[in-house]
């Protein structure tokens, strides 16, 4: 029999972040992504008898930073403990985290809604390796690769109550790193790991329902499909009066659905001590108030300086600022002397919508300011038109370039030989009595159709205003 009770969703998420540092957190092994298997090890990140960790002080500034930003506590004295465990790609079988002590507690960050999602701590830790499991043998292989790679990891309280929320709160996060220059957050390669803990109640009580880990989700999509997925799962089970087991679990986006992969352990499970081999950190008053002095401008603050300084709209300084890459293009352009709104509607229009076709993040977007200043000169002074000119915006995903350079060795510049344009101009019109009719008659619509073909003629080398004045001359309007 079907119990008839409503549910409200609780969730709160574990990001994992890879700080963007040149070396890994124990060791002075490089932390290249892409790099072939196993090249960048050494005998400590391998986990090799007798070896001793090294604490990288830059990990510690990043972690640190990271957590002023999101208004925690940055603790005086934090400790790393040992996290028990076995599995492949562990290769001390144990992993070097913070649970007594972590470096920063109590933050938080605020969603668009006003909600604030509470942060509970966040702890410096180092990754595993990666597992590589190949289809065609059967066999699974190990890069350690990864193994050591300084990470933080930020525990949110259970505070968000849909999947939109959790985007929402990640993205916040990742907004905020992205300016700190502390990771490049991208979720594809694995920099940025999303696990999110989710339970039913019944609707009114206060106390959660069982809880549910799903681990290291990867894309918004998948976050997104995966919060549907789980609470409907675990509200059948207690519609059918069953009960939701507390485990960690897997989730397959190629097929929709998740897979139970371990019963959810505790702390005790993972027998957490203090390592013996590396002291406390102390962190000074000063350390603490000079690394608060150095945070950049963030979001916020731009945004309101963008909507003051460059007149701009909410909207559209909330959309430039998303980016911290997309920002300093904007601002660096426009110092330059191109007009805000006009490199603003660059970036939003085209800009976005090459990142978004391609599947891009924003930093591939690799024009620099002095080029794309030019573009927009080039196109100001109808030198190219504004067919060529997103030609050439879109070839900046594949690298910088010269726009005038590159529109002049593809013959892409505008055709400025009037009489070549007064020529062109009266083939087509020769070459196409009915839309001359048509137009004579009164139809708008069949000058466009003239300009068109003129401008095919012309192979788009024409300044479309310059065709439509020199049609209308010739038929007398």
């Amino acid at each position: 029999m079907e119990i008839n009770k409503t549910y409200e969703t609780v969730i709160g998420v574990e990001v994992h972040v890879e700080l963007a540092t040149k070396t890994k957190i124990f060791c002075n092994c490089r932390t290249d992504f892409g790099a072939p298997p196993n090249t960048q090890v050494c005998p400590t990140c391998l986990g090799m008898p007798g070896t001793l960790p090294t604490l990288n002080k830059r990990v510690v500034e990043l972690a640190a930073a990271v957590g002023l930003a999101l208004h925690c506590d940055v603790s005086r004295v934090s400790r790393f403990d040992r996290k028990n465990y076995f599995y492949p790609d562990n290769p001390q079988n144990y992993q070097i985290s913070q649970l007594y002590l972590p470096i920063c507690k109590n933050g938080w960050a605020e969603l668009g809604s006003g909600k604030k999602v509470r942060i509970f701590d966040i702890h410096m830790e180092e990754d595993a390796g990666k597992l590589l499991h190949d289809e065609t043998s059967g066999e699974t292989l190990v890069d350690h690769n990864r193994a050591g790679v300084p990470l933080i990891e930020i525990v949110s309280a259970p505070d968000m109550s849909s999947g939109e929320e959790v985007l929402e709160f990640v993205e916040s996060l990742r907004t905020v790193i992205g300016y700190l220059e502390a990771s490049d957050c991208k979720l594809q390669e694995g920099s940025m790991r999303v696990d999110v803990n989710l339970s039913l109640r019944e609707t009114g009580a206060e106390k959660p329902g069982t809880r549910t880990e799903m681990k290291n989700l990867n894309s918004y999509h998948a976050i997104l499909r995966a919060v549907s997925a789980e609470r409907e799962r675990q509200e059948r089970i207690l519609r059918s009066g069953g009960e939701v087991t507390q485990e960690t679990r897997r989730w397959d986006d190629a097929k929709g659905e998740s897979f139970a992969m371990r019963s959810k352990e505790s702390a005790k499970d993972y027998r957490y001590f203090p390592d013996p081999d590396l002291p406390p950190v102390y962190l000074s008053e000063e350390y603490v108030r000079s690394l608060r002095e150095r945070q950049p401008e963030f979001r916020e603050e731009k945004m309101l300086r963008y909507q003051r300084d460059f007149g701009l709209s909410e909207y559209d300084a909330g959309i430039l600022t998303k980016s911290v890459h997309l920002a300093r293009l904007f601002e660096a352009t426009a110092a330059l002397g191109s007009p805000a709104k006009k490199v603003a509607n660059w970036i939003m229009g085209e800009g976005l919508r090459i990142l978004r076709e391609k599947g891009l993040d924003p930093e591939e977007l690799r024009i620099s300011p002095a080029h794309f200043h030019a573009l927009i000169q080039l196109t100001e002074d109808k030198k190219i038109t504004g067919a060529v000119a997103k030609e050439i915006f879109e070839k900046a995903v594949e690298g910088d370039l010269d726009p005038e350079a590159y529109a002049r060795k593809q013959g892409l510049m505008t055709v400025r030989d009037e009489g070549l344009l007064r020529q062109t101009v009266a083939e087509v019109i020769a070459a196409n009595d009915k839309s001359v009719s048509d137009y004579l008659g009164g139809k708008e619509k069949a000058l466009g159709f003239l300009v068109g073909q003129t401008m095919k003629a012309m192979k788009g080398q024409a300044d479309p205003a310059t065709v439509t004045a020199l049609l209308k001359e010739a038929l007398g309007h």
